[in-house]
């Protein structure tokens, strides 16, 4: 654990337990979207149960992720300003990594508000929309592992494991449920999910888990901060 871990305000405790937990609520959310979806929805519980479960898992992601950003800008170490929570790239503390979890947020209000205005989108544009949610899950899964100075702690090691298996395991249940057809989508789908936990295990060993990774960080928010 580093020195920031041990010596950590509650706000950055509770920055930290409340961005883990939204982004394993967003895997949740994920993972229910694709493995129930078309001829994998389970019958045992119905599409308007389905529906709902992923609704609230949805709004309960949500409410972690504003505790998560209320308490990051609140804590005196990082100086974060709230315009940093909705505008990417905008801080001067590891911009890069802040930018992608403001990115992930974006997308996934964008969503709440298709959501509310459904209706008036109607179902084609409200389900183009939707596909943003599963944009924001690499974004958010990579500003964690770049971001958290407890990235190598174990724990928080198996859980960034466990949030691309547990996402790759539903595609490939999707495919497998899938009927014929549309094969040149399905073998997207499948090397797209495959690509993120490649990615992120070659970025895991050439970065977080390096010796001087966070002198590193901190050199890319001088060259991305503009000096700051």
């Amino acid at each position: 654990m580093t020195a920031l871990a041990l010596t950590g305000s509650p706000l950055w405790y509770a920055s930290r337990a409340s961005g883990t937990l939204g982004l394993l609520l967003l895997t949740a959310t994920v993972v229910l979207g694709v493995a129930s979806g078309g001829r994998a929805a389970p019958r045992a519980l119905g599409r308007f149960g389905i529906g709902r479960l992923h609704r609230d898992l949805s709004l309960l992601t949500l409410v972690f992720l504003a505790v998560h950003v209320v308490t990051a800008v609140l804590d005196p170490f990082v100086h974060l300003r709230w315009a940093v929570s909705v505008l990417p790239f905008a801080a001067s503390y590891r911009p890069l990594w802040l930018g992608l979890g403001t990115t992930a947020l974006d997308l996934l209000l964008a969503v709440l508000v298709t959501s509310a205005l459904r209706t008036r989108l109607g179902a084609r544009r409200w389900k183009a929309a939707h596909w943003l949610a599963y944009a924001a899950w690499p974004l958010a899964l990579f500003h964690g592992v770049g971001t958290g100075t407890d990235t190598r702690l174990p724990l928080q090691l198996w859980l960034y494991a466990g949030c691309p298996a547990s996402v790759v395991g539903a595609v490939w249940w999707r495919l497998a449920k899938a009927g014929p057809g549309r094969v040149a989508a399905r073998l997207a789908a499948a090397a797209t999910a495959t690509a993120v936990p490649v990615v992120l295990t070659a970025f895991f060993a050439a970065g977080p888990l390096q010796p001087g990774w966070s002198h590193r960080a901190a050199t890319a928010t001088l060259l991305l901060g503009g000096g700051r």
